[in-house]
């Protein structure tokens, strides 16, 4: 049957206030003395009062979408879609030297980098949307190594009423990457776990292999020494909020020990085990590496229904 000009019409309009329904994005800075954090704000119009989920990114190059220059995932923004279409706001940025971050610092030198400077980031975000009356109150959630980051920025914070750990570690970092790396040759299990072994002392490193480099580099080493020191077992102890701990039983860089060591290390916490997703919250029923890295750079995935479905109904009881 051919369509009408008036139900063309009609379809044009409801496809028009869907779009502007579901999609209400604006821009939002962080002004620090050492440069301005770009990031997106994603809220319900019209509406005052309601939640904001902050949502910290994972380790490397990753952006406020959860892509890095090798990886396009959109996993960050289908979540803030989501997140928006159920009446919740969220902020999403990139990190200081990472995106649109990278131009506004004042002073960025990865030498100069520690993790404590993410997580006093994290703590000015915390601060500056706890002064923001739309904003009911504030749930920190942590992606990866966000996770961690989250967990020490928001202690003793009365303005965060809840965190996410989303396929956070269980395990001081040193440790994780030596578990990452137990199925590498048995030569390069020899040069790195005595280099992992310096830095957890917080002593650097020189005449690193060529081979090495990119992660052992000089100048990424005080970032290192400054990371290991942070167990997220004692971490997560230190938490007396509502606490949501998300992990995805086929994630082949976080697994599901990681999230009953941190469900085990806190009586405020709730643990879901998320069927067939992976490490950047797509579906995914394995953990063969090629196919499962194959969904790292499919961004027309959608974000496992599970997932949201366990995400939002933390946050609408808090």
């Amino acid at each position: 049957m051919q369509s009408t000009p008036k139900a063309i019409l009609a379809a044009v309009f409801l496809s028009l206030i869907t779009l502007n329904l579901f999609s209400q994005e604006e821009p939002i800075v962080l002004v620090t003395k050492t440069g301005n954090i770009k990031g997106t704000l994603t809220i319900p119009s019209d509406i005052q009062g309601v939640p904001v989920v902050l949502i910290i990114s994972g380790s490397g190059p990753t952006d406020r979408d959860c892509n890095q220059p090798t990886m396009h995932t959109n996993s960050f923004k289908y979540l803030a879609d989501t997140l928006y279409k159920r009446g919740i706001a969220s902020v999403r940025y990139d990190k200081r030297g990472i995106g649109a971050s990278r131009d506004t610092t004042i002073v960025f030198n990865e030498r100069d980098l520690r993790f404590d400077t993410y997580i006093h980031d994290v703590k000015d975000w915390i601060e500056f949307l706890a002064k923001d009356s739309r904003f009911s109150h504030v749930i920190v959630a942590g992606h990866s190594e966000g996770s961690l980051i989250g967990m020490v920025a928001i202690k003793n914070n009365a303005s965060v009423k809840g965190f996410i750990s989303i396929a956070g570690s269980g395990i001081p970092a040193d440790e994780k990457i030596k578990e990452q790396l137990v199925s590498q040759p048995p030569l390069v299990k020899e040069l790195c776990y005595p280099i992992l072994d310096t830095l957890k002392k917080g002593d650097t490193v020189s005449g690193i292999p060529p081979m090495l480099y990119s992660l052992f580099r000089p100048s990424i080493q005080p970032y290192m020494i400054s990371w290991f020191k942070y167990n997220p077992q004692q971490e997560i102890k230190g938490l007396h909020i509502p606490i949501l701990i998300l992990q995805g039983n086929t994630d082949i860089q976080v697994s599901v020990e990681d999230a009953e060591l941190l469900s085990t290390s806190s009586s405020f916490a709730e643990k879901r085990i998320i069927k067939n997703m992976n490490h950047v919250l797509k579906d995914c029923d394995t953990i063969e590496k090629l196919v499962n890295i194959e969904t790292y750079n499919n961004p027309a995935l959608p974000l496992n229904k599970e997932f949201i479905k366990e995400i939002i109904e933390f946050i609408l009881k808090i």
